[in-house]
């Protein structure tokens, strides 16, 4: 979620710059970490919550006044409230709660009785993640079950986008982040969130293709949008529901 305030950069050479800053914020409640990011290339104030609401990030043009950072947080207070009183709850993995794997429901079993592995199965309700070993590792266990699966899974793409598009990614890293799902350095690494595989296989196949036609358009613009499409001719759709529902699979806890 993003808002943008445009203001006149005409300010007296006198004015000293405001410095890079994290802190905290409180809003609706909650005690929010707040970063404040200066750029160069930046022509106005604009206000970020980081997916799952876990944080805030105001980006700013050179050399603005602390005090212009205060007052464009509190005129957009009840802007920021009315975000976050629609973010998910913070679910905490654990026995009989569901979490999706590729788009798909599953409820959490755990059976102690093997070695610390993750099964997919299914009974009469349905799919079933099963955790075994001991009931401490569990939430980890999951997440690590997540992460080679989009290893397994998110090479193959890159490997089947690179060859379409004729270009070759330096490496592939896969993290937790909260305000991204993917990016592409300049140098050619790119990067996912490996809470991507919660979301249905199209919409992983979507990444892979935005974060790929980057290798090649290294900006967001029409021709970025058409090579994407031509990877993924599903990108609306993806780009969409991602849109819509990544906030409440970052929300999800695993600690």
């Amino acid at each position: 979620m993003t808002i943008g305030f445009f203001r006149n950069l005409t300010k007296p050479k006198s004015a000293p710059p405001a410095p890079v800053v994290e802190r905290e914020h409180s809003v609706a409640g909650r005690t929010l970490p707040l970063k404040i990011v200066e750029n160069h290339r930046a022509r106005r104030l604009t206000l970020r919550i980081d997916s799952g609401g876990q944080g805030l990030r105001i980006t700013v043009p050179p050399g603005l006044r602390r005090g212009e950072v205060e007052k464009f947080l509190d005129r957009h207070q009840d802007w920021l409230e009315q975000r976050l009183a629609k973010v998910p709850t913070r679910p905490q993995v654990r026995p009989g709660i569901k979490i999706p794997v590729r788009g798909v429901a599953h409820r959490i079993v755990h059976d102690p009785s093997k070695r610390g592995t993750v099964t997919i199965s299914r009974d009469e309700r349905g799919p079933l993640l099963i955790v075994h070993g001991e009931r401490v590792h569990l939430p980890r266990r999951i997440a690590d079950y997540l992460k080679r699966e989009a290893k397994r899974e998110i090479e193959k793409l890159v490997v089947k986008h690179t060859e379409a598009l004729g270009k070759r990614a330096k490496a592939i890293r896969f993290k937790d982040t909260s305000s991204r799902w993917g990016s592409c350095t300049s140098e050619g690494n790119l990067s996912f969130s490996w809470r991507i595989m919660m979301a249905p296989t199209p919409v992983i196949n979507y990444l892979v293709a935005h974060e790929v036609a980057h290798l090649k358009e290294m900006n967001h613009g029409p021709k970025f949008w058409k090579l994407c499409e031509k990877l993924c001719p599903d990108t609306e759709r993806c780009k969409d529901w991602l849109k819509r529902n990544g906030g409440a699979l970052q929300a999800i806890v695993f600690d």
